[in-house]
C-alpha cells in the first residue's frame, strides 16, 4: 500500500516539477514577452511563430514530465542512509555515542540506518507529509507559469514567497535552511520573495524556554545558576535548529551566548536527509533518461549536503571547528576578522563569547562594500590557504562589529556548524582555474576542469571551449543572474524581434543538447558544500554592488597567492601566466608588470571584462612597492622562479659577453703584430699560448676550499671554451629576447650589455649604464667632487670633450648631457634612449625603491642574491673541472 501511494504521489510531484522547468524559459521570456512584428521587404512575420514557440515549449514539457513519471517509478527501492566513506565536511570522527533515542551523536550512516529500521513506517509517513505540503505549491507554480508565463509569476511573487515561506515553516529546520540559503540572492528571486524568505533569517518561531533551561542543565551537569550569575529569560535570537540566550559567566563576569539545541531536531532531520535522499534518486533517474553522457553523481551531492546538515546538530564538533578557524585566520593574519572565544561546549550546547554588533542582513547596502571585501578574504585564506572553510556564511553568520574597536576588527564569523575541507591538490588547481577563468584562458581551463574531475581526460575539447566560452564569460563579467541573462540573451542574438528571439532559442536548444548529449561533465562531491558557501557570499555581496563580480574580486588574492605558493600545480600556473601558451620562453615583462599590479590590488580588464594580463594598468603601482613585494616573504614562489630565470640569464649573458671580448682582444693583439709574414706567422695567438690553472676544491656547502687545490696547463682558449660554451640556438633566440625586455625597460645600453655588444662593437655602452647607475646611486650634488667624477665618467662614455672652465678656473665642470659626438661629428642622441632621460630615470627608480626595502625585504634580497652568486661559481668549477682532473 505504501508503494503504490507513494509511485502515485511521486507521479504527482514530478509531473508538476518538470511543469516547473517552462521556468527557465525567463533568458528568452523577456524577450518574447515584448516581441513585435519583424517588418522585411515585402511581408510582416505573424505572430504566430510567437504562438508556435509556446506550443513547442509545451510539449517539451510534456515530454520530460513523462521522462520524470518513469524515472519515479525506478525510484521505488529501499531508501538508504548517505554515505560518509568519502566526505568533505569537518567531521568529529572519535564521537560515535548515540543519544537516548538511539540516534548517532556524529554522523554515522551504519548507525543511522539501523535506528530507522526499527521505526517501521516513519520514514514513508514523512514523505507523505513532505508531499502533502510541496505538491499543492508547486502545482500552483507550474499552472501560472504554463498559463500565464514569467509575468504571472511576478504577478503572484509576494503570495508564493508568502506560500513557500509557510511551507518551510511547516517543514522544519532542513527547509528552513534551504530558504535561508535562497534569501540573499536578488539576483535569482524578486524582492517580494528575498522579503518573505529573509524572515526565516532570525524570526524562527522559538521553542519553549523551560525546556531549553532543562537542556542546558543536562549538558552543564549541575543547576544554571551555579555557572551563570545573570541569563535572558527568553532566546534573544531563535532559529531552525537552535536559540540563544545571553549570559554573565559567575566565575569571571564574561558575557557569553548560550546556543542550546531544539528538542528532536535530531530526529526530524534525520528523516528529512532520507526524504531528500529519495528525490535526489528520482533526479538521478531523470537524467539517466534525458541526459545519458552526464556522469554527476546527483546522489552523492545530496550525501554531502546531508552529511554536512548532520553534522552541524553537533555543537562540539562545531567548537572543534571554531577554534580551528580562529587559529589559522590568526596565524595568516587576517585583518578585521573576528571569530567569537570558545568557552564550554557539548553535542546540544555551546556556551562562546558574546558578541555584539549588526547583523548584515540589517546593514544598508552602502555599508556592505568594506565588509564583504573583508569577508572574502577570510573565506579564501580559509579556502585556498588552509583548505578548511565555513561553508555557511548566510547574513545571520555574518556581523558588522561596532566603530572603534581597539583591535581593529570589524567583521565578526558565527555559527561554524558547517565546515568542509578541500584536499591540497584540488586547491592548487582551484587556484590555477580562478586565474585560467579570470583571464579567459578556457584552453587551459579544460585541463583544470579534468584534474577536479569535472570533465574526463578524453574530453572533446574542440566542442567543450566554445561552450565554455558561451557559458562562463557572462558569468566572469558579474552582476548575478539577471545580468547573465542579459549577456547570454546579447550572446546569442536575442533581441526584441520574433525572428531574432526563434533563431537564438534555436542556437541554444542546440547548445544545450551538445552539453547534454557529448559533454559528459560531472559535479564532484564537495562542490555541494563549496557552492553553497559561494552562492550565499556572492549573494549578499550583489546587495551591496549590484555589479559584483566574484572571480574579478578574488583574482588580487589568487595572484597573491600564485606569487607566493612554491607547490608544483601552483608554479605551473605562474609559468603560463608569465611565459604565455606553454609555460616557456622568457618572461613577458608586460605579464610580469599586470601580475604584479593584479596582487596589489590594481586589476586590468579587457573590454569583455575578463583579466588582460597584457596590459599594464595606467595607474598602477610605483617601482618601490612593485620591489617591495617581490622581495617579501610573499612573494617566494615568484623569486624563485625569478631566480632560475637570472641563473639562466646571467650564464648566457657571461658566456655571450665573454667570448665576444676574447675575440675582439685577439683581433686587437695580432693587429699589434708588425705586418710582416714570417713574423705575423711566427708569433702565436695569445689564446693559444699554454699556462698553469689552478683550481680549489668545492666544499661540501659549495664554498672554495684554497688549501686543496688542483692546476692543470691549459691554453686561454681552452679555458674560454670549456667556461664559456658557444651558445647554441635556441640559447641565442633566448638572449636575444632578454635584449629586448633589457631595452624596454632600462634602455638600449643595458640591451647592449646583455647581448654582448659592450664587449665588441659597443665597448662603451657599459660605461654609459655604470654611470647611469652610479648618479642613480648617489644622487651627487653638483660642485661636490663626487659629481665632478661622475661628470668626467660620463664625458668619456659619451664621447664629449673635457669642459675648460674646469681646466683653467678650478670650477665645477658644467653638467655632461647625454649626447655624444659621432665619428662623423654630428652630435647624436644618448644610445640610452630615444629619450636620453628614460633608462636614468628608471635606474633611479630602481635606486630608490632599493634603499626604502625593510630588514626583512634586504634579508630576502641577500639570500637571492647570494642564491645566484653561488649558482654561478659552481657552475664556473663544474666547467672547469675536466681541465684539471
Amino acid at each position: 500500500f505504501h508503494t503504490a501511494t507513494m509511485q502515485s504521489h511521486i507521479r504527482a510531484l514530478a509531473v508538476a516539477a518538470l511543469a516547473c522547468a517552462a521556468v527557465t524559459r525567463a533568458v528568452v521570456r523577456p524577450a518574447m514577452a515584448s516581441a513585435r512584428p519583424m517588418t522585411t521587404r515585402s511581408a510582416t512575420v505573424p505572430r504566430s511563430r510567437v504562438a508556435m514557440v509556446n506550443t513547442l515549449e509545451r510539449n517539451a514539457v510534456t515530454a520530460a514530465a513523462t521522462a520524470a513519471i518513469r524515472a519515479a517509478e525506478a525510484a521505488t527501492g529501499d531508501v538508504r542512509a548517505p554515505d560518509s566513506g568519502k566526505t568533505y565536511v569537518s567531521l568529529n570522527a572519535t564521537n560515535n555515542v548515540v543519544d537516548e533515542e538511539g540516534l548517532p551523536e556524529a554522523y554515522d550512516a551504519r548507525l543511522i540506518e539501523a535506528y530507522w529500521k526499527k521505526q517501521g513506517s516513519a520514514l514513508q509517513s514523512r514523505w507523505t507529509e513532505f508531499l502533502g505540503i510541496a505538491v499543492p505549491f508547486i502545482t500552483r507554480t507550474a499552472t501560472l507559469t504554463l498559463s500565464g508565463g514569467v509575468a504571472a509569476l511576478e504577478r503572484e511573487a509576494g503570495s508564493l514567497a508568502r506560500d513557500a515561506r509557510q511551507n518551510m515553516e511547516k517543514l522544519g529546520p532542513t527547509y528552513v535552511k534551504l530558504g535561508q540559503m535562497m534569501s540573499v540572492r536578488p539576483d535569482v528571486l524578486p524582492d517580494a520573495a528575498l522579503a518573505e524568505l529573509a524572515i526565516l533569517q532570525d524570526s524562527v518561531k522559538p521553542f519553549d524556554s523551560a525546556v531549553a533551561f532543562e537542556v542546558i542543565e543536562k549538558e552543564l551537569g549541575r543547576p544554571v545558576d551555579e555557572v551563570f550569575s545573570k541569563i535572558t529569560p527568553e532566546p534573544i535570537a531563535a532559529a531552525s535548529l537552535a536559540q540563544v540566550y545571553r549570559a554573565t559567566l559567575r566565575e569571571d563576569g564574561r558575557e557569553v551566548a548560550v546556543k542550546v539545541q531544539r528538542p528532536d531536531v535530531l530526529s526530524t532531520v534525520s528523516k528529512d536527509l532520507y526524504v531528500l535522499r529519495r528525490a535526489a534518486e528520482v533526479y538521478q533517474n531523470l537524467m539517466g533518461m534525458l541526459a545519458p553522457q552526464q556522469r554527476t553523481d546527483y546522489v552523492a551531492l545530496l550525501n554531502e549536503w546531508a552529511i554536512g546538515f548532520y553534522t552541524e546538530l553537533d555543537f562540539k564538533n562545531e567548537a572543534m571547528n571554531q577554534q580551528r578557524l580562529a587559529e589559522n585566520l590568526e596565524r595568516e593574519n587576517v585583518q578585521g576578522v573576528l571569530v567569537p572565544e570558545i568557552v564550554f561546549a557539548t553535542r546540544r550546547l555551546l556556551v562562546s563569547e558574546w558578541i555584539d554588533g549588526t547583523k548584515l542582513s540589517d546593514c544598508p547596502p552602502e555599508e556592505l562594500s568594506e565588509l564583504i571585501a573583508i569577508g572574502q578574504e577570510a573565506f579564501l585564506v580559509q579556502l585556498l590557504q588552509f583548505g578548511i572553510f565555513h561553508a555557511d556564511p548566510h547574513p545571520g553568520n555574518l556581523m558588522k562589529l561596532p566603530e572603534g574597536r581597539a583591535d581593529g576588527k570589524k567583521l565578526a564569523l558565527l555559527d561554524f556548524g558547517l565546515v568542509a575541507s578541500i584536499e591540497q591538490s584540488d586547491r592548487d588547481t582551484m587556484v590555477s582555474a580562478l586565474i585560467h577563468l579570470a583571464n579567459k584562458d578556457y584552453a587551459s581551463l579544460v585541463e583544470d576542469f579534468v584534474l577536479l574531475d569535472i570533465l574526463p581526460a578524453d574530453t572533446n575539447r574542440a566542442t567543450v571551449i566554445p561552450l565554455m566560452d558561451k557559458a562562463l564569460t557572462p558569468y566572469i563579467q558579474g552582476g548575478g543572474a539577471q545580468r547573465y541573462a542579459d549577456e547570454v540573451r546579447r550572446t546569442y542574438g536575442i533581441d526584441d524581434t520574433v525572428s531574432g528571439t526563434a533563431g537564438g532559442f534555436q542556437q541554444i536548444t542546440g547548445d544545450m543538447l551538445t552539453v547534454l548529449n557529448e559533454v559528459p561533465f560531472a559535479i564532484p562531491p564537495y562542490f555541494a558544500l563549496l557552492a553553497r558557501a559561494i552562492i550565499t557570499l556572492e549573494g549578499i555581496a550583489l546587495t551591496g554592488n549590484p555589479d559584483y563580480a566574484l572571480v574579478l574580486e578574488a583574482y588580487p588574492f589568487v595572484a597573491r597567492k600564485l606569487l607566493s605558493d612554491d607547490r608544483p600545480g601552483v608554479q605551473k600556473a605562474l609559468q603560463e601566466a608569465l611565459y604565455g601558451s606553454g609555460g616557456k620562453g622568457v618572461p613577458n615583462a608586460r605579464r610580469f608588470a599586470s601580475l604584479l599590479n593584479s596582487a596589489l590590488g590594481i586589476v586590468e580588464r579587457s573590454g569583455g571584462g575578463a583579466v588582460d594580463l597584457d596590459r599594464v594598468p595606467e595607474d598602477g603601482v610605483e617601482a618601490g612597492e612593485a620591489l617591495a613585494y617581490v622581495f617579501s616573504n610573499g612573494a617566494a614562489s615568484l623569486r624563485e622562479l625569478l631566480g632560475g630565470e637570472a641563473e639562466t640569464a646571467g650564464d648566457l649573458i657571461l658566456r655571450q659577453t665573454l667570448r665576444r671580448a676574447v675575440v675582439t682582444l685577439d683581433a686587437r693583439a695580432r693587429s699589434l703584430v708588425p705586418p710582416l709574414p714570417f713574423l705575423r706567422d711566427a708569433v702565436p695567438s695569445p689564446l693559444d699560448v699554454p699556462g698553469p690553472l689552478l683550481l680549489p676544491q668545492l666544499a661540501a656547502d659549495g664554498s672554495a676550499a684554497p688549501s686543496s687545490l688542483r692546476s692543470g696547463i691549459v691554453t686561454p682558449r681552452e679555458v674560454v671554451d670549456a667556461l664559456a660554451p658557444p651558445l647554441d640556438r635556441t640559447e641565442e633566440i633566448y638572449l636575444l629576447s632578454l635584449a629586448d625586455l633589457a631595452k624596454e625597460t632600462l634602455g638600449p645600453d643595458a640591451a647592449a650589455v646583455v647581448n654582448g655588444d659592450a664587449a665588441s662593437t659597443d665597448p662603451l655602452a657599459a660605461l654609459r649604464l655604470l654611470v647611469n647607475v652610479a648618479e642613480a646611486q648617489t644622487g651627487a650634488l653638483p660642485g661636490t667632487p663626487a659629481a665632478a667624477g661622475l661628470d668626467a665618467l660620463r664625458r668619456v662614455a659619451y664621447g664629449i670633450p673635457p669642459d675648460p672652465r674646469a681646466l683653467f678656473r678650478g670650477r665645477a665642470p658644467a653638467p655632461a648631457q647625454p649626447t655624444h659626438i659621432a665619428q662623423d661629428g654630428h652630435a647624436m642622441a644618448s644610445s640610452a634612449s630615444t629619450d636620453p632621460n628614460t633608462a636614468q630615470n628608471a635606474l633611479a627608480d630602481m635606486s630608490r625603491a632599493l634603499a626604502a626595502l625593510d630588514v626583512e625585504q634586504r634579508v630576502n634580497l641577500n639570500a637571492s642574491t647570494r642564491k645566484l652568486v653561488d649558482a654561478a661559481l659552481r657552475k664556473a668549477y663544474e666547467r672547469l673541472e675536466p681541465l684539471v682532473a
